[in-house]
């Protein structure tokens, strides 16, 4: 019961620093608090749960929580602001370098044994695609974007990296090699430590950045490989929801998790 009380109390802290309504709308009915919500919603993500089991399980420790069917329709409306503002508060208000990157949750989970039980090739319906910036030094989630349908993920960097506090330095791998991003960066006084793609030369920023690169700095870009190995091992790979704030809400609970299981 401890780490529940500590969990919601850390909750209650981090959305009045958000400066949120104890509810999320004042018309709605005032029988669980948007930290209730909150708290189940992550309870789910943190052990792999759906929301009925989350809902049972809380109930076995004699915790009072909203229904399934109401935590599938909270999940829907919280707005994204909520999500970003605990995730960054969880993951530090200061980041000098960090590493920007992009990988896919699977929205199936079937069990491979009954497919191949039943003779049905494997079930290929899309993927949600997260793109999000990663403290390499301090092993924490900034932000992320998600995605349902495809596009290439340097869409996503100016939306990512635009209230970034106190960034220094930039990390990514050639696929956000582009003369614009290296404009954008080098006008804001951030080094870009990105290589460049074969046979391109030209660009009049990227060769100003080129000039520090660092060979040092760019390897810890794989910490942030390191990140999703992590999050997908301890929270799974694949996603429940069907919509695009359904999909943003778990993995941003996916994220928070992983923020505040990290004591540094």
């Amino acid at each position: 019961m401890k780490k529940e009380n500590k969990l919601l109390k850390k909750l209650e802290l981090l959305l009045k620093q958000l400066n949120c309504r104890s509810y999320l709308h004042r018309f709605g009915p005032k029988k669980f608090k948007l930290k209730h919500h909150l708290f189940a919603l992550i309870t789910m993500e943190a052990f792999q749960l759906s929301l009925r089991r989350a809902e049972k399980l809380l109930l076995m420790f004699g915790i009072r929580v909203p229904t399934y069917s109401a935590l599938c329709k909270r999940r829907k409306k919280i707005p994204a602001a909520i999500w970003f503002g605990l995730m960054k508060l969880t993951a530090g208000l200061q980041h000098k370098t960090i590493a920007i990157d992009a990988t896919g949750f699977s929205r199936t989970n079937p069990s491979f044994h009954f497919v191949k039980r039943i003779d049905r090739k494997n079930p290929v319906k899309g993927y949600a695609k997260l793109s999000m910036i990663y403290d390499v030094n301090r092993h924490k989630i900034i932000k992320l974007h998600t995605r349902i349908k495809s596009a290439h993920e340097i869409r996503d960097v100016k939306f990512l990296i635009g209230n970034c506090c106190q960034l220094k330095c930039l990390l990514a791998d050639k696929a956000y090699d582009a003369e614009w991003l290296h404009e954008y960066c080098f006008e804001r006084g951030v080094q870009t430590i990105i290589p460049k793609k074969k046979n391109i030369h030209r660009g009049r920023f990227r060769k100003k950045q080129m000039i520090n690169f660092s060979e040092e700095k760019y390897h810890k870009r794989s910490n942030i490989e390191s990140g999703f190995s992590a999050i997908k091992r301890k929270y799974g790979g694949s996603v429940s929801g069907k919509s695009l704030s359904s999909i943003n809400a778990e993995l941003s609970c996916k994220a928070i998790c992983h923020n505040l299981e990290l004591k540094h």
